[in-house]
């Protein structure tokens, strides 16, 4: 399981405003070129992001649905990646003074990610989490809160 957290120096109010933007995914997230809402309200509980991941000339295109939702401090996410497989993340807002602690847990849940899951995959996940932490707390810190 990769856990990662980050202090961001905005109110916890003002991370959950860009968690609850589902227009903003693209801009902070590693992986898409481009996201946007589907169905549902964006972060209501089954509501879906759906996303485009460029690798050299080929294309992916994938979804991401709310399982769980507790403004302003919880969300949990099911992304969807195909033929990969789907994985929670889970973010979690905590006040830290007048800042923000944003913790991400991802781990695999079915598909060849599951089947494949080890130490390595962690390592991975933790360099992918590391580089979204900073470019989220780089878009908040910097206007997009």
């Amino acid at each position: 399981m990769a856990v990662r957290q980050k202090l961001i120096r905005k109110s916890p109010e003002a991370v959950w405003a860009v968690l609850s933007d589902g227009d903003s995914y693209e801009h902070w997230v590693v992986g898409p070129s481009e996201s946007e809402p589907a169905d549902g309200r964006w972060p209501e509980v089954g509501s879906t992001l759906v996303y485009t991941v460029r690798i050299g000339p080929y294309e992916l295109h994938n979804k991401t649905v709310v399982r769980r939702c507790e403004p302003p401090r919880i969300l949990e996410l099911e992304v969807d990646s195909g033929h990969l497989g789907t994985a929670r993340v889970a973010f979690e807002v905590r006040p830290w003074g007048e800042n923000a602690l944003l913790l991400v847990d991802e781990h695999p849940l079915r598909g060849a990610g599951a089947a494949l899951h080890n130490v390595a995959v962690d390592a991975v996940i933790q360099l992918r989490h590391r580089a979204m932490l900073n470019r989220l707390a780089k878009y908040c810190e910097t206007g997009g809160c």
